[in-house]
């Protein structure tokens, strides 16, 4: 008898072990994983870190990513380490060894929260909210890999080579049987901003990121 298929992006395989599904898949060879859902991983990994280890009043605010080579589709192995140590401000690292090697290195931030609601505000356009009648954006005509068919994305407002903006979103599970954070859940999909609005075919050109970085203000919400 097959056994049933699990709709997720990682199998838990052991402590700090995960086994990527047919759902990673990379965008530029199929026996690759996509940045995307193995970012989300560490994040889910740092967190649970955090949550055993670290004072509850520290919150990440940076998260820097930087791969060291190809990321091929077989068993990740986690570690994270404290790198600077410190009350109200602490340095993580995350390092994905995958295939034997050192593959992918995450650096996450920490600093200790206090009420900034008097002084806080930012000058950047918010995105409107997708609607019935927002287009499908066609990530999957444009990109292949088993990661990007498992996602569903709409247009907001104009768009063009180089420029556009999108809602994303999928039903795949982070990792299966395991309660994932909407701050790793979020960083599931970051590095699909990459393939969002592409200046010339990726069937003609080839440029696959070697570092992503994400700056919070707030942690994510729904």
């Amino acid at each position: 008898m097959a056994a049933p298929q699990v709709y997720a992006c990682f199998l838990p395989a052991g402590p700090d072990r995960y086994e990527p599904t047919e759902h990673t898949g990379g965008a530029w060879h199929d026996d690759e994983q996509h940045l995307a859902p193995v970012a989300g991983l560490m994040v889910h990994h740092m967190e649970r870190w955090r949550e055993a280890n670290a004072d509850p009043s520290l919150e990440f605010s940076r998260f820097s990513f930087d791969v060291l080579g190809k990321i091929p589709r077989e068993t990740v192995e986690l570690e994270t380490v404290v790198s600077r140590p410190g009350r109200t401000i602490q340095l993580l690292e995350c390092t994905a060894t995958i295939g034997g090697r050192a593959t992918i290195r995450a650096r996450a931030w920490m600093l200790q929260t206090s009420d900034s609601s008097a002084v806080a505000g930012d000058e950047f356009e918010r995105l409107d909210p997708p609607t019935e009648d927002s287009p499908v954006h066609p990530l999957a005509e444009v990109w292949g890999g088993g990661f990007i068919n498992s996602v569903r994305a709409v247009s907001v407002g104009e768009s063009h080579p180089g420029r556009g903006r999108m809602w994303i979103t999928s039903d795949l599970e982070l990792v299966h049987g395991e309660a994932v954070s909407e701050l790793a859940e979020f960083m599931k999909y970051v590095d699909t901003a990459n393939g969002a609005a592409t200046r010339v075919p990726p069937g003609e050109w080839m440029y696959p990121n070697v570092d992503l970085t994400v700056h919070l203000f707030r942690r994510p919400r729904g």
